[in-house]
């Protein structure tokens, strides 16, 4: 009979951090002090999604919004169109028929789109991803050369 022992993902711990900018800031120690990286691996844990409203969406910011999107995309459309124009005037009214196709196109959708959420979602935001903790995992084999190094460091600052 045959026993093993499990290695939690990436390795064993030599370090743990209550930001990434810490965790990140570790594994860039270690990368200063020629340690070879490939070895460790960030592992954040208890995540949890942020989400930060930014503001009430309403109409004229859902058409707004949606009017610059294909404004934007109108204008690329038009300046590539325009580069096969033949003289300067076909150039400009390729960029200028884009942006406002864009525009109007932009518009439309915004408004679909609003319409759609049936004033499900009548906010914005934005969100992101954050853990409670970040630990560091490294290969065994060079876990105690990374600890000593990590303590070092945590001792600097």
């Amino acid at each position: 009979m045959s026993m093993s022992v499990s290695m939690p993902l990436g390795g064993v711990q030599v370090g743990s951090y209550d930001s990434y900018e810490r965790a990140q800031a570790a594994v860039d120690h270690l990368s200063d002090q020629k340690f070879p990286v490939e070895n460790v691996t960030i592992i954040g844990t208890d995540l949890r999604m942020i989400e930060k409203v930014t503001g009430r969406m309403t109409w004229g910011r859902a058409l707004a919004a949606g009017a610059a999107a294909g404004a934007w995309w109108g204008l690329f459309v038009g300046l590539l169109l325009g580069i096969f124009a033949e003289d300067g005037s076909n150039w400009l009214g390729s960029v200028l028929s884009g942006l406002l196709i864009g525009l109007v196109f932009g518009a439309a959708f915004g408004g679909m789109g609003y319409a759609a959420t049936q004033g499900r979602r009548d906010f914005t935001s934005t969100s992101r991803i954050t853990a409670s903790r970040y630990d560091v995992m490294c290969d065994p084999s060079r876990a105690e050369e990374a600890r000593a190094i990590l303590a070092r460091f945590s001792l600097r600052g």
